[in-house]
């Protein structure tokens, strides 16, 4: 599966602690804040999830792009300590 990560983090403890998660998980950086695994599966990316949410606070931001997950694109995020997450389907055209 393929994960991107893109993170707007408070301060810089945040950003250190979020950044050592995602290196140990086997993230690459691909920009200042953005972060890429195509060899993540769905056990450990809900245990980064975990580990994240106990290195971040109320003003840390992260969002996960996840595609494919049964052939949709999955939009997690963790805003003010809340995950949130976003499914989005191919929408069938009848006219075609």
């Amino acid at each position: 599966m393929f994960v991107a990560v893109v993170l707007d983090l408070g301060n810089e403890d945040s950003l250190k602690a979020v950044t050592g998660l995602l290196f140990r998980y086997g993230f690459r950086q691909m920009q200042k804040n953005v972060f890429e695994s195509t060899s993540l599966d769905d056990k450990r990316l809900s245990r980064l999830k975990v580990d994240l949410d106990r290195s971040t606070d109320y003003y840390d931001s992260i969002r996960f792009y996840q595609y494919p997950v049964d052939d949709t694109v999955v939009i997690t995020s963790l805003n003010e300590k809340r995950w949130r997450r976003v499914i989005i389907r191919e929408s069938i055209n009848e006219d075609s």
